[in-house]
């Protein structure tokens, strides 16, 4: 079924739309939840989260594109989360690891700038991603948007965990004096 079709059935308030999304980007969204979350338990009860807050939020919000706009939901929901299960155990893992690694690069959350910047950083992020290399650019959305592992990246585009930790650490590295020429504060 096309995205647009199962937008337009959640205006209608058809339920069949869900089942639509699931079958569709049910196994989209659970790989986002479990890299995050490392549990598919806990993913799976996010993934359902997340079709109810689609379910909730269209109408009004009508998404230019439904994978997008539920991934970066399933995404959002898994990264709260996490965040409420750390602040309980504050035990380590994959998504932390790579949070680190980024957060290298990207101005810090003491910044008392920083919501003002938002903006102009989320331009600037999506100006650096199109100067990367396709691959490159690829290989840093999967790492730090959809926290793949390494080991993953590498098998998806058959190459080895070194050309993707290489590309990750020069594409950090012309990230950092990106943002540092553009006046923020690493």
């Amino acid at each position: 079924m096309e995205d647009l079709q199962m937008i337009d059935m959640l205006f209608a308030r058809d339920e069949n739309a869900l089942a639509a999304m699931k079958e569709k980007y049910g196994g989209y969204c659970a790989k986002i939840a479990v890299n995050i979350l490392g549990s598919a338990q806990d993913a799976e009860e996010c993934v359902n989260d997340a079709y109810a807050k689609m379910w909730a939020s269209i109408p009004p919000q009508k998404p230019y594109d439904l994978k997008t706009f539920l991934g970066r939901t399933v995404r959002n929901l898994a990264l709260d989360r996490y965040e409420a299960a750390r602040a309980k155990k504050r035990g380590g893992g994959q998504t932390e690891a790579v949070l680190e690694e980024l957060a290298q690069c990207l101005p810090s959350e003491c910044d008392t700038e920083r919501e003002v910047d938002m903006r102009h950083l989320q331009g600037l992020l999506n100006e650096f991603l199109g100067s990367l290399k396709k691959q490159d650019a690829q290989f840093f959305v999967l790492r730090y948007w959809y926290l793949y592992m390494i080991k993953d990246i590498a098998q998806r585009y058959s190459v080895s965990e070194s050309r993707v930790k290489m590309s990750l650490l020069r594409s950090r590295g012309r990230l950092k004096e990106f943002l540092e020429k553009e006046g923020f504060d690493i």
